[in-house]
């Protein structure tokens, strides 16, 4: 045990040039040392991904990690080969030279640690090697897109048990960092994981102080974005649930003269690296971003995250705001919220959930015109469809599900993956009753949003009831705090 303990803290120090741990990682370390499994809850910056790095230097044989995040992956994987950690990836970003070229080395036993996306599991080739290799434990980040009553349910995570018993069954561990209750048992119940072995960190964040300003029009909320990049200083995100609500306010601060950056989907790989670079590298304090920017970005000292339209849940709203104030420094979450913010999100809740002919037609089209698609993009799509509001995003919709679900990749079949498997894979996920209920929760998520937006309790504590969180005090940095305070004052 002294000899284990003792190789922990020197791969501590000598490869991840740490100190000292952060709360929970040494216990849920020792925990995957001794082969057990585990559901591990920590908020986001508070260091989820050593509980099972640094295990991985230890034990004999490879490590694979489920991850749904492709950007994420490669970021992970560069910091550790910076480390001089043997770790690896696999995604339908990867050319099939260099894919070949890893899964080569991963048969050979080359990597400590391997990254993969659920929908490499339908890969013959990548089980086969897996299979053999030997795995000394499987991680599941992001764990609660396994659960139905997440906010980011994916169908190939409610197939991760099934993946698990391809390996034989080795420990497991999943990470997240919010989870409901009911998110929490549905993890527990797919993977087989004790209750006993659940490590939880309370989600408290005391430095954050959120506040609501009840504003009407996108002019007023350009005004206060303003005041807030006038009055606040230090690096500040912005988030924007569309596209083109970010790119109007983009403009206005362009002839004001106050520089940003900016970050969503439709920009290429290289912009949106651009973009994240200069934020994160002190180039730029300031950007505007759709909720993809930010995941696992560690940038300590963001002192503000500003809300320029309502989030859908109260589970992305806690994760957004958690990239501010990771270094425990007093940081700022500004809400700028208009009624009609919430007319916009079920409009997008209704959009974001096509019926199955919609999505079968999609694929259809882009199968049989593939030229067309690849110059003219959603567009074509669009006009083919023969609808034209602005607020219809179901095209956009289908394409990211179709992506999500590794049938598409760019404006293509994913690779290994013919006409006919598509069709097969698309009748699986296609079930209406899950398509009701996903469309039911999510209208649940918003009236908790909506709830939260018209309480006149602590922000703080509305937000840890919902996660069921252990009873905490009041935060008194909140709106709702300052007002309360200043009327007992008066």
């Amino acid at each position: 045990m002294l000899d284990r303990q003792l190789k922990i803290s020197n791969i501590l120090h000598d490869t991840f040039k740490l100190d000292a741990f952060r709360p929970l990682q040494q216990e849920v370390i020792a925990h995957v040392l001794d082969k057990e499994s585990a559901l591990v809850l920590m908020p986001t910056g508070s260091g989820k991904s050593l509980t099972y790095q640094l295990p991985s230097l230890i034990l004999p044989e490879t490590t694979v990690v489920i991850s749904p995040l492709k950007a994420l992956m490669k970021d992970q994987v560069d910091k550790l080969r910076r480390l001089d950690v043997l770790a690896g990836y696999i995604n339908s970003d990867v050319k099939k030279e260099e894919r070949q070229k890893r899964l080569q080395q991963l048969s050979e036993k080359k990597y400590q640690i391997f990254y993969v996306t659920p929908e490499r599991f339908r890969n013959r080739e990548f089980v086969e090697i897996i299979t053999q290799i030997g795995v000394s434990f499987l991680v599941v980040d992001e764990a609660h897109c396994i659960s139905q009553w997440g906010h980011d349910f994916r169908p190939e995570y409610a197939k991760v048990g099934e993946f698990r018993k391809l390996l034989k069954s080795p420990p497991v561990i999943a990470l997240t960092a919010t989870a409901t209750t009911e998110v929490r048992k549905d993890i527990l119940k797919s993977l087989e994981i004790s209750p006993e072995n659940v490590f939880s960190l309370p989600i408290v964040r005391p430095n954050l102080a959120i506040q609501v300003q009840d504003l009407y029009g996108e002019d007023n909320k350009i005004k206060a974005l303003q005041e807030i990049c006038k009055s606040k200083s230090g690096a500040k995100i912005v988030y924007f649930s569309l596209i083109q609500t970010l790119h109007k306010f983009s403009q206005v601060l362009q002839k004001l003269n106050i520089r940003h950056e900016i970050y969503h989907g439709e920009l290429g790989e290289r912009q949106k690296r651009q973009s994240q670079d200069n934020f994160l590298l002190g180039d730029g304090d300031l950007i505007l971003a759709t909720p993809a920017f930010g995941l696992g970005i560690d940038k300590s000292n963001v002192r503000a995250v500003i809300h320029a339209e309502l989030p859908g849940s109260i589970e992305a709203y806690f994760q957004e705001i958690g990239r501010a104030g990771r270094d425990g420094k007093p940081a700022d979450c500004v809400l700028l919220y208009d009624q009609d913010d919430v007319v916009t999100q079920m409009e997008f809740i209704k959009w974001s959930n096509p019926d199955s002919d919609f999505i079968k037609k999609v694929l259809s089209l882009v199968i049989k015109n593939l030229t067309r698609v690849r110059q003219e993009g959603a567009d074509y799509l669009r006009e083919q469809m023969n609808f034209y509001n602005k607020r219809d995003f179901r095209v956009e919709t289908a394409l990211n599900l179709l992506a999500a679900w590794g049938i598409l990749e760019g404006w293509d079949l994913a690779s290994g993956i013919g006409k006919e498997e598509a069709y097969n894979l698309l009748d699986e996920y296609l079930n209406s009753s899950v398509r009701e209920g996903r469309f039911k929760r999510q209208n649940e998520k918003l009236l908790s949003m909506v709830q939260f937006i018209n309480t006149d309790e602590c922000r703080m504590l509305y937000i840890y009831d919902y996660f069921a969180e252990k009873k905490q005090s009041k935060c008194g940095v909140c709106d709702n705090c300052l007002s309360l305070a200043k009327l007992n004052h008066d």
